[in-house]
């Protein structure tokens, strides 16, 4: 496919405003990856923009990185759960077909936004604490989430971050700020074991993947800044709000689009 003039400053727009809301929530994917849907095929468009969107996880994982420092025991456990779903995710997508995941994003994003909504009733019926760790059982359960969000992430991703957010509230982890941190570091870990894949089978179109990663770190890194400054409830109203319209974006251009 050939590309117009105005692509590149579109996907270079596209890939800095998904790295600012991949920093806040998640969700970025449903704007880098339309984006590029114009001039590559499906497979290719959704490697490109996990190249893309990568380095912004480290750029916002890095300005999240005092309230990280905090939360290193709940990545312990997190961390090879992201890492071995991210390679199952890749290998799917290269492997198999799309449909069935494709059908599957709309309600994962509303499941996970209400679950967000929620998140504080159901907590509280649990006896999970925002200031003590998760007992065992629960944490079993969200290890194995955080697996499925892995797979999930690896194979398409968008609204990853929304979630993992929906379930690091299970984690002792008291505000937002932190689960932001830890879920940037969650997020770069799938996509960049993800990206090892795609590379190694030539799925990442270069002539995109390249000027849109800088975009995303730029808006990575200037949203984590920003929200770190805002009040957690803030914070978490946005999140919520997004995830939302994430999952209403995502349903009409699935079910209802032409």
């Amino acid at each position: 496919m050939q590309e117009a003039a105005y692509t590149y400053p579109l996907v270079s727009a596209a890939a800095f405003l998904g790295g600012a809301i991949n920093a806040i929530a998640g969700g970025g994917t449903l704007l880098t990856f339309p984006s590029l849907l114009a001039v590559l095929t499906p497979v290719a468009a959704n490697a490109t923009s996990t190249f893309a969107l990568f380095p912004g996880s480290l750029a916002s994982a890095w300005g999240y990185r005092a309230e990280i420092a905090g939360s290193r025991r709940m990545l312990v456990w997190l961390f090879p759960a992201s890492l071995v779903g991210g390679i199952l995710g890749a290998l799917a997508l290269t492997r198999f077909p799309e449909r069935v995941f494709e059908n599957l994003i709309p309600w994962l994003l509303l499941t996970a936004s209400t679950l967000l909504v929620l998140q504080r009733p159901l907590a509280k019926w649990i006896g999970a604490h925002p200031h003590q760790a998760p007992r065992p059982g629960t944490l079993a359960t969200i290890v194995f989430f955080q697996f499925l969000v892995g797979v999930y992430g690896g194979y398409f991703g968008a609204g990853i971050g929304i979630l993992m957010l929906s379930s690091l509230g299970f984690m002792g982890i008291p505000d937002i700020h932190r689960m932001n941190g830890v879920k940037a570091v969650l997020a770069a870990a799938m996509n960049g074991i993800s990206l090892v894949i795609f590379v190694f089978e030539r799925r990442v179109d270069w002539r995109f993947a390249l000027p849109m990663a800088l975009a995303s770190i730029a808006g990575g890194y200037l949203a984590a800044r920003v929200a770190r400054k805002l009040p957690t409830q803030y914070v978490r109203t946005m999140v919520i709000c997004i995830g939302f319209a994430v999952a209403a974006y995502s349903f009409h251009r699935r079910f209802f689009a032409s």
